[in-house]
């Protein structure tokens, strides 16, 4: 366990809705961890990260969230070796050294909230965006043996666009996963480009979206029958794995 006065935060862009200073700022005080602090830097670009550990030395570790999932890793001594296979970073250790070292829990927290949904005809997976969070998603389904594709605006050799997604395909894919920031407080009139009267009983609709807690892309993909779920589960079990790793 860290001492009093130790630091925490989150490093990203336009993050005042954030989840995590309240989550923790509660946590402290629920577990008794008086002097602990939890607050957010908001970057207008990642090059500012190594001002901000130096300029706040009892800083020991830090989220880090949209857009700099990926950005983020030039500026670590070190990564894991599971954040290195999904290429994206969203927890951050300082050792008392200053050194900066890089996980991922977005992966745990996505397949601990995913797995309780899934059926046996739950085989393959669409996933909606290719940032950051998109890669530890994918990660996670390779863990439970689920088959993805990544869909984007333009189709590629490992990517589908948004106008094919038809019948057929929503007849093969079953689980289909937001990973964009399109619906997020306080654009919640913005969701991804799909034909929402596609989804059926069959399916599963998960937005890692949770602020608003029912994203228009969850309103409508429910109203045509699937299982829907949003990203809270999925930032509890980060955090406290995020934590975990803190505290080692």
């Amino acid at each position: 366990m860290k001492q009093n006065g130790t630091c925490f935060g989150l490093i990203g862009k336009n993050i005042g809705y954030s989840f995590s200073p309240a989550y923790f700022t509660e946590k402290f005080r629920r577990e008794g961890l008086d002097g602990y602090r939890y607050q957010n830097f908001d970057l207008p670009q990642i090059s500012l990260l190594p001002e901000v550990v130096e300029n706040h030395r009892t800083l020991a570790g830090l989220n880090v969230t949209i857009p700099y999932k990926e950005a983020v890793i030039p500026y670590l001594d070190s990564i894991s070796r599971t954040a290195e296979k999904i290429g994206a970073v969203n927890t951050i250790t300082i050792s008392k050294k200053g050194r900066l070292k890089g996980y991922n829990t977005d992966h745990y927290g996505f397949r601990k909230s995913l797995k309780p949904l899934l059926q046996s005809h739950h085989k393959q997976a669409l996933i909606l965006g290719t940032g950051g969070a998109s890669k530890a998603v994918a990660y996670a389904l390779r863990k439970l043996g689920i088959g993805y594709d990544f869909v984007s605006r333009s189709s590629a050799a490992d990517k589908i666009a948004y106008a094919e997604l038809d019948k057929d395909l929503f007849n093969e894919y079953h689980i289909i996963i937001n990973t964009t920031p399109l619906g997020t407080y306080p654009e919640t009139d913005k969701c991804p480009p799909l034909n929402y009267s596609l989804f059926t009983s069959k399916h599963i609709a998960f937005d890692l979206i949770y602020n608003p807690e029912e994203s228009l892309f969850l309103a409508q993909a429910k109203a045509n029958g699937a299982v829907t779920c949003n990203g809270y589960k999925m930032l509890v079990y980060q955090a406290e794995k995020a934590w975990a790793i803190w505290n080692r």
